[in-house]
């Protein structure tokens, strides 16, 4: 029996691509569903049958902004890279991240920033995507065998949200190498 993953309509599609790049860009709230169906070519009927509405398709976005860092991370442990190299790869990982993807700041702060309240659905998929990322990089941490990893995966969580701001406001050349040496000495400040 062969199984197949269920692939995203093409109108579903489109319509997350041009959310994932209007809400970034512009911020969520400033973009309407009809700027987004718009830019994706599709009708309002099709929005609304793929998502009911237009925080679905926020949860949307940053469902795929999440799965596409998990991948990240799936793809890299899946390489057989010693532990030590995986926390290089986290770091270099940012780095690329601050230069070339996110340049204007992290898509979860910022959403987070449009959506204060802390039980809703937008900032509960939020605080997930958080838990994995700094359990995730717990796990990398503690089988580099540092000394206290719950500490160097917060440190890191923080210098990433850190750096992903600041990349975006005072530019990438700047903010991008001092993550770096930040990042490293955090890491090998927890040696044993």
């Amino acid at each position: 029996m062969t199984t197949t993953t269920k692939r995203p309509s093409p109108a579903r599609a489109r319509l997350i691509d041009a959310a994932t790049r209007l809400f970034y860009e512009e911020g969520i709230h400033a973009v309407g569903v009809d700027r987004v169906i718009e830019e994706a070519a599709v009708t309002r009927a099709t929005l609304y049958k793929q998502f009911g509405g237009k925080e679905n398709l926020v949860l949307a976005y940053l469902a795929n902004e999440d799965t596409m860092l998990r991948e990240l991370f799936a793809a890299a442990g899946s390489t057989g890279a010693a532990p030590d190299d995986l926390l290089t790869a986290v770091i270099d990982g940012i780095a690329a991240d601050i230069r070339h993807r996110h340049t204007r700041g992290c898509p979860f702060i910022n959403a987070a920033a449009e959506y204060p309240d802390a039980a809703g659905a937008v900032r509960q998929l939020i605080g997930e995507h958080r838990e994995w990322f700094r359990a995730t990089l717990q796990a990398v941490a503690e089988a580099a065998g540092l000394d206290r990893p719950a500490d160097v995966a917060a440190s890191l969580v923080l210098l990433r949200d850190a750096a992903l701001v600041g990349g975006y406001l005072d530019g990438d050349d700047r903010v991008t190498p001092a993550f770096e040496r930040t990042a490293r000495s955090v890491i090998d400040a927890h040696r044993t």
